[in-house]
């Protein structure tokens, strides 16, 4: 089943942008963020729908009870974001999620992954298939909505009880490995602050002002870390952060804290640099 909601007024579309033309689409605080479900619960869609309308920045385009049609859909509405459920007829949403977010795909859309399911394994088979969020469907609504709104933009959000599985499994590897920061040594000492950074849950602009850089700056090393690492999205980098040890649980605030895509700042001696790497000039 499928249902589609007709897009709003342009009186309604845009927020006010004081002395400046309508601002991009998903623009963080500008535009009205494009959003499609994917359930196969009709009365579950319907409780989404009704929290994320009742924001003035949110807009659901259209409504998917299976893998197979959020793809469709996703390809022809063209989302700024999709809140996918795992278990679904057809298709389920690690395989609709591979061919939308993945590494193949030709024009990728973000997705963010909303379900009951917070194993491990369910959690890395999402990211690993280009899942930018993993959200639980118990979360209060102020933070789902605030997720919303970060993910949107390319933010990485992960739900307070998935962060803390992944730290704990990821921590005691990285105890258990020789030179845990070995898969990081080919990136500079300023991509190596911003990976740290990101792993934190910062978006660039945050990332910007911390480092006091320019926004297209830490553009091109968040581009460029990817690059390097074979990584597809920050979701990505976050796990690779933790797995290494590059940063540990109590490293600032952990994404998932107490709301879902606030700021997160450094503690107050900054991100861990390589052994015997001197801060920058």
């Amino acid at each position: 089943m499928v249902v589609r909601a007709g897009p709003r007024t342009a009186g309604e579309r845009w927020a006010t942008v004081p002395g400046g033309p309508a601002p991009e689409c998903g623009e963080l605080g500008a535009a009205v963020i494009r959003v499609l479900l994917c359930d196969d619960q009709a009365v579950w869609r319907a409780g989404l729908r009704s929290i994320l309308e009742d924001e003035p920045d949110i807009e659901v385009v259209g409504e998917a009870s299976d893998g197979e049609t959020v793809i469709e859909l996703a390809r022809e509405l063209r989302p700024d974001l999709v809140l996918m459920d795992l278990r679904m007829p057809r298709l389920d949403g690690v395989q609709a999620t591979l061919r939308l977010a993945g590494p193949k795909a030709v024009d990728p859309i973000r997705v963010t992954i909303l379900t009951i399911n917070e194993t491990e394994e369910a959690v890395l088979e999402s990211l690993r298939a280009g899942a930018i969020g993993y959200l639980l469907k118990d979360m209060p609504a102020e933070e789902l909505v605030d997720a919303v709104r970060v993910t949107a933009v390319g933010g990485a959000v992960l739900a307070a009880p998935v962060t803390r599985r992944l730290l704990d499994r990821f921590s005691s590897v990285a105890r258990r490995q020789a030179g845990p920061h070995g898969a990081l040594g080919q990136l500079t000492r300023r991509e190596w602050d911003v990976l740290a950074l990101i792993a934190q849950g910062m978006l660039n602009h945050e990332i910007a002002e911390a480092l006091s850089l320019r926004e297209t700056t830490v553009k091109s090393h968040v581009s460029h870390i990817l690059g390097k690492l074979g990584l597809h999205d920050r979701a990505q980098a976050v796990v690779l952060a933790y797995q290494t040890g590059l940063v540990q649980p109590g490293d600032g605030e952990p994404l998932g804290g107490d709301r879902a895509g606030g700021r997160r700042r450094r503690s107050g001696g900054g991100p861990e640099r390589p052994p015997g790497d001197p801060a920058p000039g």
